[in-house]
């Protein structure tokens, strides 16, 4: 959709066909250490009649517009009546539209109200992709992910409660050789005891101007795991998770050497055999080259 955006621009890999409407710039907290995204930008709020005026245009343009997705990394940090105000011209300009989703931050959730969060699910929105990254304590604080297990499972409830899908995303891989087993077992803790639609794990990635920030507030030497390894933490997350609720799980992300897809817990035994397989070498890999965050 050729609107006026701020560059550079993300959405998660669901989001590539729907309009992106550009509500804030960068992202309010800007400190994961793993997370390249938005270090050029200062994070603001885009002006409301600017991003009103952008709707309009885009109604012009894609009139049968279905989905629309709130960038940039964090838009659910806007005020309430604002999201609102966004929500209610998206309705207005593009009646057709059954889904509106955004990226959020545990604390973006727990900030509002419940009531807040139920009217902006009566408003429209349907959807926050929440990077939870970790369950583990631990891995947490060496990501300067500023959430602890327990704020990343209130706000999935919170979420859960006023009727908001919530689509968590998981990275392989930042426990390091060291605190694997660590990062797993706090994920699954975390994942089976607060509900979720949608889980997908990616495969840890970093970008090489953030290599040294990363290891400086890890705190020791950290070795980014092998494929082998990424296999292996996935069979340990997979094999212990028990959800409070059906997941739609996903491993298909550009980062992943091993492409997954399956309801949990009904195709666990289907995808650990899968993970076997490859193990065992009867599935190839996705090659190096071609991945990507």
């Amino acid at each position: 959709m050729p609107l006026n955006y701020h560059m550079p621009l993300y959405r998660p890999p669901s989001e590539g066909n729907n309009l992106i409407i550009q509500v804030t710039l960068g992202c309010s907290f800007n400190q994961c250490s793993f997370c390249s995204m938005y270090r050029s930008k200062v994070y603001s709020q885009r002006p409301l009649e600017a991003v009103v005026e952008g709707i309009t245009q885009a109604a012009k343009a894609c009139p049968g517009t279905r989905r629309v997705f709130l960038a940039d990394g964090d838009a659910f940090c806007l005020p309430t009546d604002d999201l609102i105000t966004i929500l209610d011209a998206l309705k207005a300009a593009l009646p057709r539209v059954s889904r509106v989703s955004c990226y959020a931050t545990p604390s973006n959730i727990l900030n509002k109200s419940d009531d807040e969060l139920v009217l902006l699910k009566e408003k429209g929105l349907n959807l926050l992709y929440l990077g939870i990254e970790s369950g583990s304590n631990l891995i947490l604080k060496k990501i300067t992910k500023g959430a602890s297990q327990n704020s990343i499972a209130k706000a999935m409830i919170k979420a859960d409660a006023a009727g908001l899908k919530v689509s968590g995303t998981v990275i392989l891989g930042l426990g390091g050789q060291e605190y694997w087993q660590e990062h797993i077992d706090g994920t699954i803790a975390l994942l089976n005891r607060a509900p979720i639609t949608y889980l997908s794990t990616l495969q840890l990635h970093l970008e090489p101007d953030i290599i040294e920030e990363f290891q400086t507030k890890y705190g020791e030497p950290f070795e980014i795991p092998d494929d082998r390894a990424i296999l292996k933490e996935q069979v340990r997350l997979i094999s212990g998770l028990n959800p409070v609720k059906p997941v739609i799980f996903r491993s298909n992300h550009a980062s992943n050497a091993l492409a997954l897809a399956g309801n949990l817990p009904r195709d666990k035994d289907k995808l650990l055999a899968q993970l076997q397989d490859a193990l065992a070498g009867q599935v190839g890999l996705r090659a190096k080259h071609v991945r990507s965050m």
